[in-house]
């Protein structure tokens, strides 16, 4: 037969939609022709399929090659049809049934000598092929990843002459069983060895237990960026639904093979980093900070050193929860559903307010530095929390103050409250929901009104702040929000007058 068709996968974000490769042999003068909206490294996949096929000692068609990549108006781009393409040249040329190759999606970056290379984004691809009901052929390094789409059947091979043999019905190559990706058992850093800051570590738990963004605000050596490194370990584990969305962005990001099961990521990009670093972009697009983040933190230090264009990005993805790509050909979506937490300095020389005087910055220095930070972007921020330096000893210990194990549990109480009363985060309450599971007594909203016009909040404000004292209901156990947690969560909220 002719004509040959295999089944592959591209791709896009986070995303792996289907690509048909249809092989099509006809008389005349030898030469192959590659069409479909093809990128450099796919138009370069000729050669290598073609030195790949002699090196294996296969025939490689002396006819008129027409390979299609479909759908044309979809880019393809990366080594990942090589062996797609190598397939549809040996099913084509009756060196390999075509019925073999039903129900098959293959993947897989062609060596000159044969052998089958790993590519990235084996793990969205693989997800694609179980919910399509189709068979998986990988690269070998690549079987572990494509494994964590449970219920798939994954073929891996690592030459191209041991997969045309079990084609061919000569040698039967297993399905995959995967050993299961190691668990990170590395431990994060503990709450316990941060002396003294109760307030701050106050804060940090509210923030873990309701998915809140925080900003500590204080000068250098005050421990700002030590707590930052202690939220992670307060936050309860990922579910398998997160753990494969974290494990598909790092297919997507890393070129090395996925190899162990993946904690929350912890992002801290220096504050040198441009818009398309944090946010995501190129001309392929690709996951930025925020992305990487995704069902983690994204710790921000020295908040205000980052330019203010590329904050101002930020505006968007935390209110909505993933980050929109726009390019003259196509538009790329990334999830980034991340838990912002920055850290910053009250002055340029950031001791600003000290009883000892060492600040010398003016007063429009001071107010050119903060102007930096725009409003908007700070009411995004649910918590905003002044670190004053402790006076406590070298000599101090760190013992006895609470651990993260015990804040977390109390932090997974929390969460699964809220999971059962809401089905998300209180950060992430949409306004009828708010309504709903937020409701205050009369006197109570009254109260809160007033203090919102007193220290000039937005209505944006007024319903984070809610969020809040819904949090610190939780943690405390209790359905009803009372005035001691509406009063606890003004004092996270600065004036704006």
């Amino acid at each position: 037969m002719s004509l040959a068709i295999v089944l592959s996968r591209a791709q896009v974000g986070v995303e792996a939609p289907a690509v048909t490769v249809e092989t099509h042999l006809a008389n005349g003068l030898p030469s192959l022709t590659l069409v479909g909206l093809p990128e450099g490294a796919v138009k370069e996949s000729k050669d290598r399929v073609r030195s790949a096929i002699l090196n294996c000692r296969l025939e490689f068609p002396a006819r008129r090659i027409t390979l299609n990549l479909a759908p044309a108006d979809l880019p393809k781009d990366g080594g990942r049809f090589d062996l797609a393409i190598a397939l549809g040249l040996l099913a084509a040329s009756a060196q390999v049934p075509t019925l073999a190759l039903d129900g098959v999606e293959c993947l897989g970056e062609l060596a000159l000598s044969g052998a089958i290379r790993p590519v990235q984004g084996v793990l969205p691809a693989a997800l694609a092929a179980r919910a399509a009901g189709h068979t998986l052929i990988v690269p070998a390094v690549n079987a572990e990843e494509a494994c964590l789409a449970s219920g798939l059947k994954v073929i891996a091979v690592s030459h191209l002459l041991e997969l045309v043999a079990h084609l061919n019905g000569h040698t039967v190559i297993a399905p995959y069983k995967s050993n299961g990706l190691i668990l990170q058992t590395q431990p994060y850093p503990d709450l316990s060895e941060v002396q003294g800051q109760t307030a701050a570590k106050r804060a940090l738990l509210v923030a873990a237990a309701g998915a809140h963004n925080l900003l500590f605000s204080g000068p250098p050596g005050t421990g700002k960026t030590l707590l930052a490194s202690r939220l992670p370990g307060l936050l309860p584990p990922l579910d398998e639904f997160e753990a494969l969305e974290v494990a598909a962005i790092q297919s997507v990001a890393s070129h090395a093979p996925l190899t162990s099961w993946p904690q929350r990521p912890f992002r801290q990009p220096h504050h040198s980093a441009s818009g398309p670093a944090l946010v995501g972009g190129g001309s392929r697009p690709q996951p930025g900070e925020i992305t990487l983040a995704h069902h983690g933190v994204l710790f921000l230090d020295e908040l205000p050193e980052f330019d203010r264009r590329v904050l101002e990005v930020l505006r968007e993805p935390l209110e909505s929860g993933h980050i929109v790509i726009s390019r003259a050909r196509d538009r790329v979506r990334f999830p980034a559903r991340f838990q912002l937490v920055a850290a910053m300095n009250p002055c340029p020389c950031g001791y600003h307010g000290e009883p000892t005087g060492r600040c010398r910055c003016s007063t429009d220095q001071i107010q050119r530095y903060r102007n930096k930070l725009s409003g908007p972007l700070l009411d995004r921020i649910d918590l905003h929390l002044t670190v004053a330096r402790e006076t406590t000893s070298l000599a101090a210990t760190a013992q006895g103050g609470e651990s993260s194990a015990s804040a977390a549990q109390r932090v997974s109480d929390a969460r699964e409250r809220q999971n059962k009363r809401q089905g998300c985060a209180n950060a992430f309450l949409d306004l009828p929901a708010l309504r709903q599971h937020c409701a205050l007594l009369a006197e109570d909203e009254a109260w809160l009104e007033t203090a919102c016009e007193r220290l000039n909040l937005s209505l944006r404000a007024a319903h984070r702040l809610l969020k809040v004292a819904r949090t610190l209901a939780d943690l405390e156990n209790v359905d009803a929000i009372a005035r001691s947690h509406i009063a606890e969560a003004l004092q996270y909220r600065p004036s704006t007058s």
